[in-house]
Formats: structure tokens, C-alpha cells, sequence
């Protein structure tokens, strides 16, 4: 018998997801599930990704959808929370994804200045998205990668450049998605 957690066809990682609810609320952190991650797998698909860049990874609900859409691509997420990091990766390995999704510690900024431009796909899902995120992952993205924002409904004046800076038509096209415009799909120009 397989001990690989049991999948249903609507969420094949809905036991990750619900291991993060309960997690948040043992943990008091902010780790929450992004709502949609089959739509976060299809643009991975879509866009035919090899290399995928995710920011926050939580316990790797995200991280999981992004291999299952891209099944030859390898993710690359990074989170700061030490326990997180922990739980993602067991979470990585009890769905045989080891090698195809790499959870790496740390803060945003000094993880990702030792990673190479050319990414397919990038995903910021961190708390509070900023200017200087948005510049750095921009530098890691291939031109015409899709860049995904969430929490763009966060409150306050990074959240507000953030926003602006996708819709700068030189640099982004930009789509926003659900009913409060929570989330961006982006394709860099």
C-alpha cells in the first residue's frame, strides 16, 4: 500500500490544504492556502513552464499544483518560516515530487539574488507585495513570462506601487482576476 495521501479528483492536494488550515490555526501565522490552485496549475500548463518561481510557500499547496500542471518543470519556492519550510518539504516527498518542487529558507531578497534570470512562471503569494519584489522578480522572469500576484488586496502604499507597476503598459500586461481583483496575471513585455 502506497503511503502517499489520497487524492480526489476535484483537489488532488486537498489534504495539504487542509493540513495548512489547521496549521494556521495551531500556529497562529499567516499561512493561508492561495484559493485556486488548479488555476495556479493550468497556467503552468498553459505556458508550457520548465522553470517556475514561487514566493511563500506555505506548507506547499501552491508549490504541489504548480508540478502537477508542469509535470517537467522544476519550482523553486521560497519561505521564511522555518516550520513551514519543515512541513513543505515533507509535504514535497509524500507526493514523489522531490527534485521537482526545491523549498528553499530564507528571506526573499537574499534567497533570490543567487538565482538565475529565465524563469517560465513566477507566483508571489508572500504577505505584502512590494516595488522591490516586483523589480526582482521581473529580472528572474523570461520576456514573456507570466507573473501571478496574489494579496493584492492588502492595504497601504507598497500593496498601491505594486499594483501600479503591473499596470505600467511598457512593462506588464495585465489582467486582474476574481471578484476584488485579489489577483494579477501579468505577462512580462
Amino acid at each position: 500500500m502506497s503511503s502517499r495521501p489520497k487524492r480526489t479528483e476535484a483537489d488532488p492536494f486537498a489534504s495539504v490544504r487542509a493540513a495548512t488550515d489547521a496549521h494556521r490555526a495551531v500556529h497562529g501565522c499567516g499561512a493561508y492556502p492561495y484559493s485556486n490552485g488548479a488555476l495556479l496549475g493550468a497556467l503552468a500548463g498553459a505556458a508550457n513552464a520548465r522553470r517556475i518561481l514561487e514566493l511563500g510557500t506555505a506548507l506547499g499547496y501552491t508549490a504541489l499544483w504548480f508540478a502537477h500542471g508542469a509535470p517537467d518543470a522544476v519550482v523553486d519556492s521560497v519561505e521564511r518560516d522555518e516550520e513551514h519550510v519543515r512541513i513543505a518539504r515533507e509535504h514535497v516527498t509524500a507526493n514523489d515530487l522531490d527534485g521537482h518542487v526545491i523549498v528553499y529558507h530564507g528571506d526573499f531578497a537574499d534567497v533570490l539574488s543567487g538565482f538565475d534570470s529565465g524563469y517560465d512562471v513566477a507566483f508571489f503569494d508572500g504577505f505584502t507585495p512590494s516595488p522591490p519584489v516586483l523589480k526582482t522578480m521581473r529580472a528572474l522572469l523570461r520576456t514573456r513570462g507570466v507573473l501571478i500576484s496574489a494579496n493584492l488586496t492588502h492595504s497601504g502604499k507598497e500593496t498601491e506601487a505594486y499594483r501600479a507597476g503591473l499596470l505600467n503598459r511598457k512593462v506588464w500586461l495585465t489582467a486582474f482576476v476574481g471578484p476584488e481583483a485579489e489577483t494579477a496575471i501579468s505577462i512580462k513585455l
